[in-house]
Order: C-alpha cells, then sequence, then structure tokens
C-alpha cells in the first residue's frame, strides 16, 4: 500500500499539492484505491480514494492506528558540512534509522553557516515513509552552539570530539534510554566549546579509534544507539 504525508489526518482528508501529483501523475491511482496516509506524530490510517483528478485527491478514512511514541529517543545535533549533498545523505539514513530529532549547530569552525531547512524536511518525510515510520523526526531550525548546549532536554548529553581526554565508548549510547549527540563541524569544534558544552552536562564521548567525517560520525552514533 502506497503511504501519504497527511498533517492534519480527516475523515474525509484532502492530499497536498506534493503528495496528490505523486499520486495521480507518478503512480497512477484510480478511485477506490486504498491508500496509507501517516501524519508523523503517531497516527496512521488506511483510506479509499473517492476521487483523484490531475486537480487533487480526496481520500475517505477506513480505519486508524495510534502508535505510542518509541520508548527510547535519540536527539542528533550536528553541524551542517560544506557539501550538502553528504548532510542530506546523513539526515536521510538518520531518519531511516529512527532518530527523533535532528538539529544543526553553527560552530566556530562551521564552513557553513546558514541553512535552508526546506529541502531537509522533504528528505525527512520520504524517508520515513519510505522506512514506514509513524513518528517523524522533529528537524530543527540551525542553532548557534552557544545556544544549543543550553536548550532543555531530557537524557544523557554527549559530545564527540577529536582531542584528547577522558571519554566514555559507545556502550553508554546503548545503555541510555534517552540520549542527545552533539557532533561538530569538519574542522573539529573549538578547545572552548568543548569546556563549554561539559560545563553544561555533556559528556566527552569516542566513535572509534579512527578519525571520521562529520556526516560518519553522525551515522556511527545513530547506530551505536539504535542497535541492540
Amino acid at each position: 500500500m502506497h503511504l501519504f504525508y497527511q498533517p492534519e489526518i480527516d475523515k474525509i482528508s484532502i492530499l497536498s499539492e506534493e503528495e496528490a501529483h505523486h499520486a495521480f501523475h507518478v503512480l497512477r491511482l484510480r478511485d477506490g484505491d486504498q491508500i496509507g496516509l501517516l501524519d508523523g506524530k503517531g497516527r496512521s490510517a488506511v483510506a479509499s480514494i473517492q476521487s483523484i483528478n490531475k486537480r487533487g485527491v480526496t481520500a475517505e478514512v477506513i480505519s486508524e492506528v495510534l502508535t505510542p511514541p518509541p520508548s527510547r529517543t535519540f536527539g542528533l545535533a550536528i553541524a551542517p558540512v560544506k557539501n550538502m549533498d553528504r548532510f542530506e545523505w546523513l539526515v536521510e539514513k538518520a531518519t531511516e534509522m529512527g532518530v527523533s530529532r535532528i538539529t544543526p549547530v553553527i560552530c566556530r569552525r562551521s564552513e557553513r553557516k546558514e541553512l535552508k531547512t526546506d529541502r531537509l524536511q522533504k528528505l525527512i518525510i520520504a524517508a520515513s515513509k519510505q522506512s514506514k515510520q509513524s513518528w517523524f523526526p522533529v528537524l530543527e531550525e540551525p542553532l548557534l552552539f552557544s545556544s544549543f548546549i543550553k536548550s532543555e532536554f531530557g537524557g544523557k548529553r554527549f559530545i564527540a570530539h577529536c582531542m584528547d581526554g577522558d571519554k566514555v565508548n559507545t556502550s553508554a549510547l546503548r545503555m541510555a534510554a534517552n540520549a542527545t549527540m552533539l557532533i561538530g563541524p569538519e574542522g573539529d569544534f573549538d578547545e572552548a566549546e568543548v569546556q563549554a558544552a561539559v560545563q553544561t552536562g555533556f559528556q566527552p564521548i569516542s566513535l572509534g579509534e579512527t578519525r571520521l567525517r562529520t556526516e560518519t560520525a553522525g551515522l556511527v552514533a545513530v547506530v551505536a544507539f539504535m542497535l541492540p
């Protein structure tokens, strides 16, 4: 069954222009075909298409399911890399793995200081539908490093950096019920940023013996948390 993103699932639901275009022009669906609707916040439904044409798609909900929130949550806070293709790849894969939150963080050494999130949001929706997830990751607007480390969020806080010093290993991630991972830019955090993060409760963590690209470190962290 084909899945469609529907932020508000009503008894009679009208698909967005983009989703309707996909249903009509790409999938060639017809009246009476059944489709799945996801609101990205735990609610899903099976619906029957009542009308479909180039002007739009209307569907009637047949049944609904409410999926409870994940028992474990993982927030990925990461500096956007200069090459957007690599960053988009990370966002897509992190979504497929089931992260709860993605926060672009602008650091002192960040090569990319600005980021438009519209395309990233579309990638998240597509990846969530492809991986059949009822809860979509929350994509936050970019935050300065100094603002992010002062944010309120529950669970364990970790920061991955390349400097020497005492660090826990990824087993600390696997044991955490809820966690946030902070990963810096391609030039790494500077020392003052690491100290500031530690002072606000972030624990330094090692992601292995090799030096990783930013997007690789992000995916390693997600895998370490998500896999049993």
